[in-house]
């Protein structure tokens, strides 16, 4: 097994000053003299924390703009189609903040002469002046889940804290998310200071400039998100040596390390770490970092997503399926699918990949074997329906929505996909508890809705195992393609490489994976950006304006065999 030289806190040096500690924080927005200071919060910051601590500041009375919302009530009456009584699935809501006030407290509240204030809370800006200094508490939505997990924080305008941790994270990617992410979006040239409180009682504070500063040279270069590892009922033990993690832990299952949405993006000022959501840099420079044909497909949403999936001295995931484009459309309002593929890193011998239906399928007797198991009335037999298929590594299997599929026992998968990342419908989970002790929901009327009866053993052997075609190659290195499904937006290229070797953004978004070697450099033709490291198993992402630039294997793997997965947006 290689030495861990996986880097878990990837940053930016950024230039500029920045505040650490209530007290400096404090110190620095008493200095404004302003008459109204707003401080805006990303719904899932520690609100408690941060009014404690504005409460210090002398001369100023706090306001919770929480007082001039609508009541809990109509809230929860104005989301509750968008919340439906399912335990996993909603639809996107297409609120504003302002939906969530009541205009008329705000008005109200304006037109009054209260003497020096800050506000403070979700929307502080809306009952602000213009000319008021607004701080932005962002918060990244995986420390937004942890706190979930911990029952610490509501929603936007509900105390839902002590609902099940599956309802807050709906009620978070349906609603407060979308409409949050739209509220900051507008906000990004109105901020004077941004506040990091991601560590609880180590909040750092960083002016617009230096945020700027930040967003402009990471959409430029390539970079890295901050990748966070999660167990899984299902989890493996081969991330722990590759990325370094605890060992006393049972298990990792899963790696989200490009998934922006909901990843982080660290700036190194001075030595320290100040956290930002990675969506921000998808918001404010979604050409750039995008290109102009996917920025026009897909708006200010990143559509790759890597993750690994860790089954390697664990077990297999649930028999499950993705819908097709036209189901997420018509029943959560989520304009693309899940379309995904998974990519061997690395297997035992015994590795298998459940993929596509056996030829001449009983489809009614099928779905009702998947009803009886879920009634627990039978076993289902996986095998008597789904092709089991041998997996090595570097094998690739194509996985486009409505294909039924399940990583094996025995496998470090990189997933490659596109992004809606929750639109898994669960057939079939091995007899098996989630984590919690309860039996994870299973989707068998919803999956028998979106299974492609077609995806048989012929088809997954013809389009969807290892569908390899050269595509280029050059003195020491060759690329081909590996994928994806035609019926999918993402392309795949896999380069073989000992040297420096040539690659250009052709347009759009490239993210890599180091599959083999332990360290390449990427180096831009023209000097655009400094030399950037990389190391095996990484995940690293080249914004469409680098155009030109170049992967060579450097430090232990000079002159050695290397290997990279790009994926790109096809136009």
């Amino acid at each position: 097994m290689r030495k861990p030289n996986y880097d878990k806190f990837p940053s930016t040096k950024v230039e500029g000053k920045l505040w650490r500690g209530w007290e400096s924080i404090c110190g620095q927005l008493a200095s404004e003299a302003a008459s109204v200071i707003a401080v805006d919060f990303y719904p899932g910051v520690h609100e408690q924390e941060i009014f404690d601590a504005l409460n210090t500041i002398p001369g100023y009375t706090v306001v919770n703009v929480a007082s001039l919302m609508k009541s809990e009530e109509e809230v929860r009456r104005m989301t509750d189609y968008f919340m439906t009584d399912d335990v996993l699935f909603g639809h996107v809501a297409p609120f504003s903040l302002g939906d969530f006030f009541d205009m008329e407290k705000v008005a109200a509240f304006k037109a009054e002469n209260r003497g020096n204030v800050i506000l403070a809370g979700t929307g502080a800006a809306i009952a602000a002046p213009e000319d008021a200094v607004l701080v932005y508490a962002d918060m990244a939505r995986w420390e937004i889940q942890m706190r979930f997990r911990r029952h610490e924080v509501h929603g936007i305008g509900v105390d839902n804290s002590a609902d099940p941790v599956s309802i807050q994270y709906k009620r978070g990617y349906f609603i407060d998310w979308r409409v949050a992410d739209r509220y900051k979006d507008g906000l990004f040239t109105k901020v004077a200071y941004w506040l990091d409180t991601n560590a609880a009682q180590d909040p750092k504070m960083i002016e617009s400039s230096t945020f700027m500063a930040g967003i402009e040279k990471t959409a430029r270069k390539p970079f890295r998100v901050v990748p966070f590892f999660d167990p899984a009922p299902w989890g493996g033990q081969w991330m722990k040596d590759v990325c370094d993690l605890d060992r006393s832990k049972e298990n990792y299952g899963w790696c989200f390390d490009c998934v922006p949405e909901e990843n982080s993006l660290l700036f190194n000022i001075d030595g320290v770490l100040f956290e930002i959501p990675s969506v921000d840099l998808v918001l404010l420079r979604s050409r750039e970092l995008l290109g102009e044909p996917v920025e026009g497909r897909f708006g200010k949403d990143f559509p790759i997503r890597f993750d690994f999936l860790d089954t390697i001295g664990g077990g297999n995931l649930s028999l499950q399926v993705h819908p097709t484009t036209q189901f997420v459309h018509d029943n959560f309002g989520i304009a693309y699918t899940q379309d995904e593929s998974y990519y061997l890193l690395d297997a035992d011998e015994d590795a298998v990949v459940y993929i596509g239906l056996k030829e001449g399928v009983d489809k009614e007797q099928m779905i009702e074997d998947l009803r009886a198991a879920q009634r627990g009335e039978i076993v289902f037999d996986a095998e008597k329906y789904v092709n089991k298929m041998p997996a090595k590594k570097h094998d690739h299997f194509l996985i486009p929505g409505g294909t039924i599929h399940c990583s094996g026992a025995g496998g470090m998968v990189l997933e490659i996909s596109s992004t809606p990342n929750i639109f898994t419908f669960k057939l079939w989970d091995w007899q098996r508890l989630g984590l919690d002790g309860k039996p994870r929901p299973i989707n068998v009327e919803r999956g028998s809705k979106v299974i492609d009866w077609g995806r048989d053993t012929a088809y997954v052997n013809k389009h969807l195992r290892n569908h390899v075609v050269p595509t280029a190659q050059g003195e020491g290195w060759k690329e081909e393609s590996t994928g994806l499904h035609p019926n999918e937006p993402i392309e795949v290229r896999r380069t073989y490489f000992n040297c420096a070797t040539p690659h250009n953004t052709g347009r759009s978004v490239n993210v890599f994976n180091l599959a083999e070697g332990e360290q390449v450099t990427v180096s831009s033709p023209t000097g655009a950006f400094e030399p950037f490291e990389v190391h095996y198993a990484e995940t690293f992402i080249v914004p469409a304006c680098v155009e030109d630039y170049i992967i060579t294997p450097s430090g232990p793997s000079e002159g050695k065999d290397c290997i990279t997965l790009k994926a790109y947006v096809r136009f």
